[in-house]
């Protein structure tokens, strides 16, 4: 007998029955359950087996997140990282909710048109490939900053995990293969990466090759003896700032001692009784995902149902207005003022929605950033962690594209980011992801980029009620959003939320992008006749979510993992 999700009434409705999602039925897909210690939820089941045996063993959803950064940037190297930067957010038992930004930062020697020609023009490839493109990573720094507030573990014990999957290696996928195939020109350009990344030189990794990382399982153990000295000066800082001259790029040892991370406040807001707590400036993120929520609480969007086209109409529009906003607003709160207070301010977004037509398209040329008042790439990566005692952590870090510059530390093992295309590299040209920016996100010696990384903590009552976050660059705002609303307004269970269809409007480019499994005809004809210039994409996301229900005594800790995801 086929299930159906959701019944729903009203013209051009999705109905999710397991024929339109297959393979992505949340049936096939039942929510992961834990009644006793919590859930540590990853990109790869080897990581989140890590941060599961960490709560096993006693330690906190803290000590769980710092071994599963650790482990990701053994096993998933597209994403996971040293050589990186990202944000978490942080509620503690006792209420208190806390943000870390540990962006990469740019090089003291960067410059606003260090990407351009004598004619000022944009040089492509520049900061996407190569040594150049790097931003000082901070993914070190943010894990050890992480433990030493917060966390109740060892480091040593954290990270040891990580260190004999590098020098005694685990299977490759299939999913790995080929992305290590995608990537075979861009790692051939670098010595370095030839030499890590294929078989003795020159071989592709097949599915089930051991993949062992000997020079970086010493890195890991450089930061198991010392800690992120251990990355940040000495022999690794040495090697960096060698790599780095040899081969044009910037970062220097001055760079790596003198880089910081940031405690900083979450941005707060609220949903249908619900609290919103995400990463604040220079992440984009949880800024317009408040901003389009509040545009949605105005809309009964639960009367109509799930994948009604007017409640497509209205959410689209909301987040076209958030892009516009994004591409000249936000930017490293330490060098521009940025206006979260007016943008997630309901009074604007009760603007927006009214200015919205109900059923026709506001083109994007007719939007202005501020109306009324005051796309980065698929392989970031998330994971979400809840514990027994009432503390979730919410982390997304990246390296940018995949495999990020492609450029890797002879010695050191690892991969660098190539960050610095996250700037506006010219003010007004789209990025690798399709993203414009303005003056705020201009290139500046130790600026942080922006970001779209929306890790995020849902809470109800003021206790975790949901722990959420995705890689997907530009959709990382738009994928976390619907996936707390799928739960907020059409009541879904965890996985029925991750694993439903998805759809994404960002400002620019003036197109509906939607997943290919994901609209009925009939929607996508309304949709059309609205004006929509619709694109089909594969998938959309890789979302690592947790749902916490109460009981008598604890909580019930309901996970999901996307179906759509690499592993």
């Amino acid at each position: 007998m086929r299930r159906s999700f959701l019944k729903t009434i009203g013209l051009g409705v999705i109905v999710l029955s397991l024929g339109l999602l297959s393979p992505l039925s949340a049936a096939s897909y039942p929510p992961i359950k834990n009644t006793k210690v919590g859930l540590a939820l990853s990109s790869h089941p080897l990581a989140s087996e890590i941060g599961q045996k960490v709560l096993e063993e006693g330690g906190n959803a803290i000590d769980a997140a710092v071994a599963i950064g650790f482990a990701l940037a053994v096993v998933h190297p597209a994403a996971g990282n040293i050589g990186g930067g990202g944000f978490a957010v942080i509620h503690l038992a006792n209420g208190e909710n806390v943000a870390l930004d540990f962006r990469e930062k740019a090089p003291l020697k960067a410059t606003k048109n260090m990407f351009l020609d004598k004619q000022g023009n944009v040089v492509p490839k520049l900061s996407e490939d190569g040594y150049l493109a790097a931003g000082v990573p901070g993914t070190v720094a943010g894990m050890e900053a992480m433990l030493k507030k917060y966390g109740t573990k060892k480091l040593s014990q954290l990270i040891d995990p990580a260190i004999k999957l590098a020098e005694n290696g685990y299977a490759i996928s299939q999913r790995q293969a080929e992305t290590l195939k995608e990537a075979r020109e861009r790692f051939l350009k670098y010595s370095s990466s030839k030499k890590y990344f294929f078989k003795k030189g020159h071989l592709d990794y097949q599915e089930g090759d051991l993949f062992v990382q000997k020079d970086l399982a010493k890195t890991l153990n450089q930061i198991k003896t010392l800690g992120a000295k251990g990355f940040y000066q000495g022999q690794v800082a040495d090697l960096i700032e060698k790599d780095m001259k040899k081969n044009g790029g910037i970062i220097t040892k001055e760079d790596l001692a003198s880089y910081n991370v940031k405690w900083c406040k979450p941005v707060v807001g609220s949903y249908r009784g619900y609290k919103i707590i995400s990463m604040s400036p220079p992440s984009s993120g949880g800024t317009h995902l408040i901003q389009i929520l509040n545009v949605m609480e105005n809309a009964d969007l639960s009367a109509l149902g799930y994948g009604a086209s007017k409640n497509i109409h209205i959410v689209a529009e909301a987040m076209r207005q958030a892009y516009a906003d994004r591409s000249v607003y936000m930017g490293d709160a330490d060098f521009v003022s940025v206006p979260v207070d007016k943008l997630i301010n309901k009074a604007y977004a009760k603007k927006i929605f009214d200015a919205i037509q109900p059923d026709t398209v506001t083109p994007s040329s007719q939007i202005k950033p501020g109306m009324g008042q005051l796309h980065e790439g698929s392989n970031t990566t998330h994971y979400s962690v809840a514990d027994r005692w009432g503390n979730a952590v919410s982390v997304t870090y990246t390296i940018n594209a995949s495999y990020g510059s492609a450029a890797s530390i002879d010695g050191a093992g690892f991969l660098l980011n190539n960050e610095m295309d996250d700037f506006s590299i010219k003010p007004g040209n789209p990025n690798l992801y399709g993203l414009v920016g303005g003056d705020a996100n201009a290139i500046e010696a130790n600026k942080r980029p922006l970001s779209s990384m929306s890790p995020t903590i849902v809470l109800k009552n003021n206790k975790v009620f949901m722990v959420v976050g995705s890689p997907g660059g530009s959709r990382i705002i738009t994928t976390v959003l619907q996936v707390i609303s799928n739960v907020i307004d059409y009541n879904m269970n965890i996985s029925e939320a991750v694993s439903a269809p998805r759809f994404h409007m960002q400002w620019l480019p003036d197109e509906l992008r939607i997943e290919k499994f994901g609209m009925p005809a009939d929607v996508k004809d309304n949709l059309t006749k609205m004006g929509y210039q619709i694109v089909t994409k594969p998938v959309m996301g890789d979302v690592n979510a947790i749902q916490v229900l109460p009981k008598t005594k604890g909580s019930v800790f309901y996970g999901s993992t996307d179906p759509r995801k690499e592993f």
